[in-house]
């Protein structure tokens, strides 16, 4: 067991898988010694869900912008038994907010404090990851994505966005600095990238879509009855429009195997998803929806927003929790950016699927359907009692 893992934003909605997979032996037993899970807000380990084993470490508290150089340095050494011996970094943290320039000064300077820490306090370090994701296509810009120069499907080759795009995503400053500052660097990195992210958080999270389904799910069932018909809650071209699904657990994999591969490229980008095809909605709700026992229809003439019904219904969603013995704050907290999941399901109405050739051709060969990937999702909230 040689290896030794440090997860930034371990609680987050990739993180939480990461350490889930190394805890469970992935790609296989053996590899990993220990795996160091960091996260911002405070987190028991019956709470993570996350296996009893004695190779977990969780480290709560750390805030990466707090103080000097040396004294974040000063304070991981404190608080991280054994970060000498780290070899593997997946930085997968973030500090959501609604001020975008600020957002972005606090992304780049927290990647830039936490890979000088651990390049200067781990000597074992072989190599980085840095989660970046499908920005890095102008798929955030929706209708003013550019389709001149970035076509679908997206390959990593692709150009960078060009201005005004460009200095308003904070990915680009990030691999910039570490292009620089690993050139002449042992260790290796590369960047994986995500489109939206379907997993479990065991906290109250900023977006968790499937967080959310979940519960919208398990709600329309409770008011409208099992076998009932569930409309997309969203549009015509949304439910026609050809997307890759990234779970949280096939992307901790590939991550794990890129960073494990003599393949990688360094400071390569590496598209990371459930399948080498793209889906649609108009495949994927019908399969959602059954798992709930419920049968998932098309659009409708005046679609269904989710958290417009979640709200209208709390008083079921609340009389649910009593009875079921649930977890409670999680239908509709103060910690939900408002309003992202009709965002989600409403503004992505155009074909942004991925080109997968890179990673696959690195040896990775797993793929997971729907069910598989969302099912997963939606077991361990059971499991957690956060849904009935």
């Amino acid at each position: 067991m040689s290896k030794s893992a440090l997860v930034f934003g371990a609680s987050g909605v990739t993180g939480w898988s990461f350490v889930n997979e190394i805890l469970n032996d992935y790609p296989k037993k053996g590899v990993w010694g220990k795996v160091h899970a960091l996260t911002n807000r405070p987190l028991s380990r019956e709470q993570s869900q996350w296996p009893d084993n004695p190779r977990l470490n969780i480290v709560s508290g750390i805030d990466l912008l707090k103080g000097s150089q040396e004294e974040l340095e000063a304070e991981l050494k404190k608080k991280i038994e054994g970060i000498e011996d780290v070899t593997h970094v997946y930085y997968l943290a973030y500090k959501a907010g609604t001020d975008m320039q600020k957002e972005l000064e606090e992304a780049i300077a927290m990647w830039k404090r936490s890979t000088i820490a651990v390049d200067r306090l781990s000597k074992k370090l072989e190599f980085v990851v840095l989660q970046t994701g499908a920005k890095m296509y102008g798929c955030h810009l929706l209708e003013n994505h550019p389709t001149d120069y970035l076509h679908v499907p997206h390959k990593e080759s692709q150009p960078r966005l060009k201005q005004p795009y460009h200095d308003m995503l904070f990915y680009h400053p990030q691999l910039d600095w570490v292009s620089e500052y690993a050139k002449d660097k042992s260790w290796s990195w590369c960047d994986t990238r995500p489109d939206i992210i379907i997993g479990f958080v065991p906290n109250q999270n900023f977006y968790s879509l499937g967080t959310v389904m979940g519960i919208y799910l398990s709600l329309w069932r409770e008011v409208h009855g099992e076998g009932s018909e569930c409309p997309f809650p969203g549009t015509e071209k949304s439910w026609n429009a050809l997307s890759n699904d990234s779970s949280s657990d096939m992307i901790a994999r590939q991550t794990l195997h890129l960073s494990l591969s003599s393949k990688t490229e360094k400071g390569g980008g590496y598209n990371v998803a459930d399948e080498k095809s793209p889906s649609t909605w108009s495949k994927k709700w019908p399969a959602l929806c059954s798992y709930f026992g419920l049968k998932g229809t098309g659009v409708s003439d005046s679609p269904p927003e989710m958290r417009k019904f979640i709200k209208e219904n709390m008083e079921t969603w609340s009389k649910l929790e009593k009875e079921k013995g649930l977890q409670t704050g999680h239908a509709d907290s103060p910690m939900i950016f408002p309003g992202f999941e009709y965002f989600l399901m409403t503004q992505f109405d155009f074909d942004r699927q991925y080109d997968m050739s890179k990673t696959y051709g690195t040896g990775f060969e797993e793929e997971r359907d729907t069910l598989t990937a969302w099912g997963g999702v939606f077991d361990r909230m059971r499991k957690a009692k956060i849904i009935p």
